[in-house]
């Protein structure tokens, strides 16, 4: 279940609003002012929150700003009355990924968070590491410290191979069927300008060479290499209304 953090100090807006989230099965902790919702972030994680902006004690720009300096990529939508540019500006600036204007339909808040949530780039168990090598495999792409490698896809393939095995040594051959199947005809010494390629590119040598056999990949390489899936939300969907 996806949990919300609701700021807003107007009970009724936020008891309505409140009670559309949960019947679309979001788990929402309302706060109603900044203060409470800083302290209910230092308490626990959330996967979203909706900040009114004008709210007691400490204000909701305040609140976004805190958010981001522990969690760039959490979604935060901005919901508020102020409708001045200079405002949105400053909630742009803090890194909000959407701001609404109130009065707003319930309906709309809730496919505004949908879209969101399902647009935002989370992933299993933490955030992307950015230290270290890892793979992203649906996308064919290796990372090193949150920048891509300009990997060839032959060149992916075959990190790719030698990290899901770190206990095996492939020999050349084999690491040609797994990267063009059967339709290679050539010399196997393309595997040697593969992984000289791969060297290069990698900050980290994570390629064992074994003499006169072929090559393993590191097990203790630093960052490690490893699969980036998403989470996979159950969110609501609206039009089962």
């Amino acid at each position: 279940m996806v949990k919300v953090l609701f700021l807003e100090d107007e009970p009724v807006i936020q008891e309505v609003l409140s009670e559309y989230m949960k019947l679309q099965h979001y788990a929402v902790y309302p706060a109603a002012d900044g203060e409470e919702a800083i302290g209910m972030l230092e308490e626990g994680s959330f996967e979203i929150a909706v900040l009114d902006i004008m709210v007691p004690k400490i204000s909701g720009l305040e609140v976004l700003n805190y958010i981001r300096q522990k969690d760039k990529h959490m979604p935060v939508i901005m919901l508020t009355a102020i409708d001045e540019d200079h405002t949105q500006l400053q909630a742009f600036n803090l890194y909000a990924d959407d701001y609404v204007i109130k009065p707003v339909s319930p309906l709309i808040l809730l496919k505004r968070m949908e879209t969101i949530l399902r647009r935002s780039r989370y992933y299993m168990n933490s955030e992307m590491e950015t230290s270290g090598l890892y793979i992203q495999e649906e996308a064919y792409q290796a990372f090193y410290g949150g920048e891509p490698l300009g990997l060839t896809v032959s060149e992916f393939l075959l990190l790719q191979t030698l990290y899901k095995r770190p206990d095996m040594v492939f020999t050349r051959e084999q690491l040609i069927l797994h990267i063009f199947n059967e339709d290679y005809i050539g010399n196997d010494r393309i595997i040697d300008a593969h992984v000289k390629n791969l060297r290069k590119k990698i900050p980290v040598n994570c390629i064992r060479t074994v003499i006169g056999v072929g090559y393993q990949y590191a097990a203790g390489c630093q960052g490690g290499v490893r699969k980036v899936e998403k989470v996979h939300f159950n969110l609501p969907d609206l039009n089962d209304r």
